[in-house]
């Protein structure tokens, strides 16, 4: 299982990638939960950018997947 550190540490400073439940082996609502927090605090080593694609689970919309981009603080 990939660990979000994991996938930022790939990524050069500055870049700009996509972060979804499927890279982190999450389900869609674990998913969901993480990335509120990520929209509110920023993540590990990045912060959300644009608008989260979301996706509608049981009739509520989730966040599918970010846009994210590298920061050089430390993971």
């Amino acid at each position: 299982m990939a660990s979000i550190e994991d996938v930022v540490k790939k990524q050069k400073a500055g870049a700009r990638f996509v972060i979804t439940a499927q890279m982190l082996r999450l389900t869609p609502l674990e998913f969901d939960t993480l990335a509120q927090r990520w929209l509110d605090d920023g993540g590990p080593g990045f912060n959300v950018v644009g608008v989260p694609h979301r996706t509608v689970v049981d009739g509520e919309f989730i966040i599918s997947r970010v846009t994210v981009i590298r920061t050089t603080a430390p993971l």
